[in-house]
């Protein structure tokens, strides 16, 4: 019996695949198909595939041509897989040609041509062809996401719009801009998130606004109710919540590896967009509005938004927050967060249980590895997780996905968390409900 193995990722499966499989099917008595997993996809830097591994799965099954399906997860599996399967054919489309030529040390390689004119990278974008605009100014951080935007299929940059008239703008007037787009990325700074999502949502675009998404809890529940009215998304960008490993990490913690969770210290501090000014203009959003969405999303998912008391200790500079300390109580459990972009300290994060704890180094923000650490050394556990343009490609791919399904599986940040992060910041800008003290 001769055996043939062959691998794809099965994405919107076409008859470009079928055909390819067939041609695989009729060099031997056997084949084997491997279907690659959304995180080693990710791995490889394709991260915007379409359906789930268990539907890509079901859609080669369905096909008849394969005797056996397995799941592609790790590098250098191809060799495992010809060794444990006992492969005599290893074959792939003949884009690929050359690639794997050290296989031919394992068995015979060959490299079949692939049916011109169709890919599922052509069908992703032409169904999911979507045309963003920013609004805000022309920060690093903007000029990240609109070069991470490049390498999302089916999405087209449309232009940007400042509130700032900072030059470097396809157009002068937000409405201009929305009447040529289909979403809307919202980075302008956070006392204009409201109205400027309000707009959109009105003009029935959709909208991923940087964090903190409104400054008032009841204005995040208005823009909430505002965009299931006019069926469109709306999503607060944190990368964090896309990051592969802060997700593997969350699992382990509701696995129970740590035990009890008895507290969650987060940090994130910044110098280099310390407060200047230029032509009389503060250039900074403070401490709270900048880092603090982020932090609380750890403790938030973490823990909860339910929490039972809490106290901000903040440190101004004219009427800026350069560091901010806040003590969030649980029943059981408490969470210490420290925010500054006036000072510096080791961004890290540190989940305490009865054990044993996590540690994700700095900055863990950009979370792509972390520790379980437990009172003997020998048994602590180290996970790496690649993550690629510090997870904000991976949440545009999100951003988009949602858009074309509007289901919620998507949006990594529920509409609670949001909530709870925009009430901190009416606490913090009002006053209230938070004992403060200025030193």
């Amino acid at each position: 019996m001769i055996k043939v193995i062959t691998y794809g990722t099965y994405d919107c499966l076409h008859y470009g695949h079928i055909n390819l499989l067939q041609r695989a099917k009729a060099l031997g008595d056997y084949l084997i198909v491997g279907v690659t997993s959304e995180d080693f996809d990710k791995s490889r830097g394709k991260i915007n595939v379409r359906q789930s591994l268990t539907e890509r799965i079901e859609a080669v099954r369905k096909t008849g041509l394969a005797d056996q399906i397995i799941v592609e997860e790790y590098p250098g599996q191809k060799i495992d897989d010809i060794q444990r399967y006992g492969v005599d054919i290893f074959t792939v489309g003949s884009d690929w040609k050359g690639h794997f030529d050290y296989l031919n040390e394992y068995c015979q390689v060959i490299y079949l041509p692939r049916t011109e004119g169709i890919s599922s990278t052509q069908l992703r974008a032409q169904e999911s062809k979507i045309k963003l605009g920013i609004v805000g100014e022309d920060t690093s951080y903007v000029k990240k996401f609109i070069s991470e935007s490049k390498f999302v299929n089916g999405l087209e940059y449309a232009g940007r719009y400042s509130h700032e008239a900072d030059g470097n703008v396809a157009f002068s007037a937000y409405e201009d801009l929305l009447n040529q787009v289909d979403a809307v990325y919202i980075a302008s700074k956070p006392k204009n998130h409201f109205e400027d999502i309000r707009k959109a949502l009105l003009a029935g675009k959709h909208v991923i606004c940087e964090a903190p998404m409104s400054l008032k809890k009841t204005d995040s529940e208005k823009l909430f109710a505002l965009a299931a009215e006019k069926h469109v998304v709306l999503m607060e960008a944190i990368k964090t919540a896309y990051s592969l490993a802060f997700n593997r990490m969350l699992l382990l913690l509701k696995g129970g590896v740590i035990g009890k969770i008895v507290s969650v210290d987060a940090t994130c501090t910044s110098l280099n967009d310390a407060i200047v000014e230029k032509n009389g203009r503060i250039l900074n959003n403070g401490s709270m509005a900048a880092w603090g969405p982020t932090a609380l999303l750890a403790v938030f998912k973490i823990l909860g938004t339910e929490y039972k008391d809490e106290l901000l200790v903040s440190k101004f500079n004219k009427t800026f927050d350069t560091f901010d300390n806040i003590h969030l109580i649980y029943d059981g459990a408490v969470a210490n967060i420290k925010v500054g972009k006036g000072m510096k300290s080791e961004g890290e994060l540190v989940i305490s249980g009865e054990k044993g704890y996590i540690y994700v180094p700095a900055p863990w923000w950009k979370t792509n590895y972390f520790e379980v650490r437990f009172e003997n050394a020998n048994d602590n556990q180290r996970y790496f997780y690649q993550l690629k343009g510090e997870g904000i490609r991976n949440m545009i791919v999100d951003f988009v996905k949602e858009v074309c399904d509007q289901n919620g599986s998507h949006n990594k940040i529920s509409h609670e968390i949001t909530t709870a992060i925009a009430e901190m910041m009416e606490n913090f800008e009002d006053r209230k409900n938070v004992r403060i003290l200025e030193f």
